[in-house]
């Protein structure tokens, strides 16, 4: 009798073999029924805070329209560090997102020594979200009326700069005026703006680049005077107030974004869908009414689009960080 030409063994390794090629496959169909269970967004800041609630606020969106269940999970600390680090850690299979922000992708590499995670290597990048700028108020009864004022006097004496803390949106965008308008500030970091607002309007400190939400009710209430807004173009909810650059410093321009990023090595395909769905949730006009009201603005655009934005951004405030000698141990 004549023997199989397949031993046992060599029929175990084709089989093996066949597996193996079938096996990249595999990911793009899962892709196509995704998500098939609830997505977890990581948002690397506490409950009810800026970065939490445009977080919210695009992905409930998604999950009504799109029937996506998306579980939102805070996970504070080391200025967003935790989080994202648990983001870049996860499996990546699209079951695990986070919301990103200029502090955790573009500033914190240079101001900590020591990073849990690469930027530039550990994320795939999904979309932008939204921006907006700072503000830069002080308090009504000041005598400073515009940006060139509050220069001027800064000429003949030092004057201190509040901020939400060391390292922050608003403290790097006031190292940067500084250094633009030759000045010298004495910086006052408080834990958080709450804090610095309070002691703002009750003369401790001189002026304070602020995020809208937080300097516009005093703003309205006549409380505190904006001199100049860090965008490329006026605010709709401050049309009255000039820019940065509007007011003798070309090319000043300072914002606070946030995005949407994967672990590295999440499936082109996953990260194709989601880019997809935030895009449709950031054209609808009840998500853009909602983001101007409290001062963003929707931004959008592709997976590449973002990374070339966050490698532009790492560089540009990572070489603020290191002017401004700014750091945290």
């Amino acid at each position: 009798m004549m023997k199989h030409p397949y031993s046992p063994l060599r029929r175990l390794l084709c089989l093996f073999g066949a597996a193996c090629l079938a096996a990249p496959a595999l990911p793009a169909l899962a892709a196509g029924d995704y998500p098939a269970q609830p997505v977890r967004l990581v948002v690397p800041f506490p409950p009810a805070g800026g970065t939490d609630v445009m977080a919210r606020l695009v992905f409930n969106k998604i999950g009504t329209d799109a029937h996506w269940n998306v579980v939102v999970e805070n996970r504070a600390g080391a200025g967003g560090n935790i989080g994202l680090d648990a983001v870049a850690k996860a499996k990546p299979d699209g079951y695990t997102l986070g919301m990103g922000q200029t502090a955790n992708l573009a500033i914190n590499p240079s101001l900590y020594p020591r990073m849990p995670y690469d930027v530039l290597k550990d994320f795939a990048p999904v979309a932008l979200v939204s921006a907006q700028p700072v503000v830069l108020v002080v308090r009504a009864d000041a005598p400073f009326k515009t940006v060139a004022d509050l220069v001027g006097a800064a000429k003949g004496r030092t004057l201190s700069m509040a901020s939400a803390g060391t390292g922050t949106v608003g403290h790097l965008t006031g190292e940067m005026f500084a250094r633009r308008a030759g000045i010298r500030v004495l910086h006052v970091p408080y834990k958080g703006a709450s804090p610095a607002l309070t002691d703002l309007l009750g003369g401790q400190t001189d002026f304070y680049f602020a995020t809208p939400p937080i300097a516009l009710p005093m703003i309205k209430a006549g409380k505190l005077r904006a001199l100049a807004v860090t965008s490329a173009k006026r605010s709709a909810l401050l049309p009255a107030v000039p820019t940065v650059i509007e007011s003798g410093y070309a090319g000043f321009q300072a914002e606070d974004w946030k995005a949407v990023v994967a672990p590295a090595g999440t499936p082109a395909e996953v990260i194709r869908r989601v880019n997809e769905q935030t895009n449709k949730a950031l054209a609808s006009p009840d998500t853009i009414s909602k983001m101007r009201a409290e001062g963003s603005e929707p931004r959008g655009g592709t997976p590449a689009e973002l990374a070339a934005f966050i490698k532009a951004e790492h560089a540009r405030w990572g070489a603020i960080v290191r002017e401004s000698g700014a750091h945290v141990e």
